[in-house]
């Protein structure tokens, strides 16, 4: 008996039982299926800087109002403090040129001319003193001593000022080695003159003709810088301080546009605050105003009535100093010396003077219309009076010289009463009390300019804070509406 197989029925009669299903053939090893791959992990973001993110908080503060009002608050704060910052820094500016005009380069300027003027004089006096010859007297040598030492001294005071400045150490540097030569000649000059030698009248045109083309042409290089350096310190103190002003009127906008603002949103009309900040500018901007408008025109008077004054009446003595050397020099050489003007000789000297006076008569023309008071006129009138009379004096002279009276000539020069000297000493007397009174006014004008800007710069600074102190209080205010 047939069983079926366990678990399935009995194949039906004449079937064919099933095959088993084939298994593939295996080559090789088996290669395992590769893992399927993971995407790629994002790069990191970029990391913000600190400016970026505080770009960010401004825009995000901007667009509410206490935002926009802590902006607004600070930037007028910042302007406030930045206008009174440039105002102080620029006033201290021009009150230290101030300072320095009256205490520095118009004293280096005078003592420049003064070293001019002392080296005119020591040449003056030594011809003065070679045509007394044996009888030389005591004022004669003095005055050439004299002019020497101030000269000398005038050097060192020059040099000490000039620092390491090559334009002006190198005149001094000159002068210094050229006095000695220069005095090495005088005293060859005279001692051969005391003992009649007529080579004592070489050394003596030597030693002008060392002073004329030399060593005051170097005195007046240093008298030249001296001035420039004037005209600089001028040009500083009376600059107008145009940042600070600038400043000073865009803060003012700022602020009124401010409250503008302000009313508009709450029809407030004033905010205490912003009021006083505006009032201390104000008041900065106007003090800035008034007080360099004071400077300048107190300045500007120093200059007109005191500088300008002082040159000419400088140059108009020393043209009489010049002109006394040459007029002295005329009898020492006899004629040595001559040259040729409109095709016809004359004596050099005599002819160097007379262009001498014209220079005076031109400069004493000036210094009286200069002259803004009747105590600066007076003198230089003196000066023209006794300069007049000394031409008048000259011509005398050189005509007794033309006709052989050496010894009368020499008398209408250097003698006593109604002598040419007494006019030259005249001149000389008057114009040393023109400088004096000159000098008083420019001190008197330059000083009033320099007080003008006396507390500014310390007022400056206190109102800058106040402004600033009002704003940041009037923006505060107005933000303690909003917590």
């Amino acid at each position: 008996m047939t069983r079926p197989t366990a678990g399935g029925a009995a194949p039906a009669p004449g079937t064919a039982p099933s095959a088993l299903p084939s298994v593939p053939a295996q080559s090789g090893p088996r290669t395992p299926s590769p893992a399927p791959s993971r995407p790629a992990a994002p790069p990191p973001a970029p990391r913000r800087t600190a400016f970026a993110e505080g770009v960010d908080r401004l825009r995000a503060a901007a667009v509410t109002e206490p935002g926009r009002l802590r902006l607004v608050g600070a930037l007028l704060a910042v302007l406030v403090v930045a206008f009174g910052a440039v105002t102080a820094w620029q006033t201290a500016e021009r009150s230290a040129a101030a300072e320095d005009v009256l205490t520095r380069s118009q004293p280096l300027s005078s003592g420049a001319a003064a070293v001019y003027r002392s080296l005119a004089d020591a040449n003056t006096a030594a011809s003065s003193a070679f045509l007394a010859g044996g009888e030389e007297n005591e004022a004669a040598r003095e005055g050439y001593e004299k002019g020497v030492r101030a000269a000398a001294e005038g050097l060192v005071a020059a040099a000490a000022a000039s620092g390491s400045d090559p334009s002006a150490t190198e005149p001094v540097t000159r002068l210094n080695r050229l006095l000695p030569e220069y005095k090495g000649l005088v005293e060859r000059a005279r001692t051969y003159n005391r003992q009649g030698y007529p080579v004592g009248g070489a050394y003596l045109r030597y030693a002008d003709e060392k002073m004329q083309k030399e060593m005051l042409p170097a005195a007046e290089e240093l008298y030249e810088k001296e001035n420039r350096r004037l005209d600089a310190d001028y040009a500083d103190a009376r600059a107008h301080p145009w940042a600070a002003i600038g400043l000073g009127l865009l803060a003012l906008g700022a602020l009124g546009w401010a409250q503008h603002r302000e009313y508009r949103r709450t029809h407030r009309v004033l905010n205490r605050g912003l009021v006083t900040a505006t009032a201390a500018t104000a008041a900065v901007l106007l003090w800035l105003a008034a007080g360099q408008g004071l400077a300048r025109a107190g300045l500007g008077d120093s200059y007109d009535h005191g500088i300008r004054s002082l040159n000419v009446l400088h140059d108009a003595r020393i043209a009489s100093l010049k002109a006394r050397a040459n007029e002295n020099l005329t009898l020492v050489s006899r004629g040595a010396e001559t040259t040729t003007v409109d095709g016809e000789p004359r004596d050099a000297y005599d002819h160097a003077f007379e262009q001498n006076m014209k220079a005076l008569g031109t400069g004493l023309a000036e210094a009286r219309r200069l002259a803004d008071d009747e105590a600066g006129k007076r003198p230089v009138t003196a000066a023209e009076g006794d300069m007049a009379e000394w031409r008048r004096r000259h011509a005398a002279a050189r005509a007794q010289d033309e006709n052989g009276d050496y010894r009368r000539a020499l008398d209408l020069v250097i003698g006593g009463k109604g002598a040419t000297a007494e006019c030259f000493d005249g001149v000389d007397a008057s114009l040393a009390t023109a400088l004096a009174h000159e000098t008083r006014q420019f001190r008197e004008a330059a000083d009033g300019g320099r007080k003008a800007l006396s507390g500014l710069v310390a007022g400056a600074g206190v109102l800058a804070a106040l402004g600033a102190t009002g704003v940041l209080l009037g923006i505060g205010r107005r933000l303690s509406e909003y917590r």
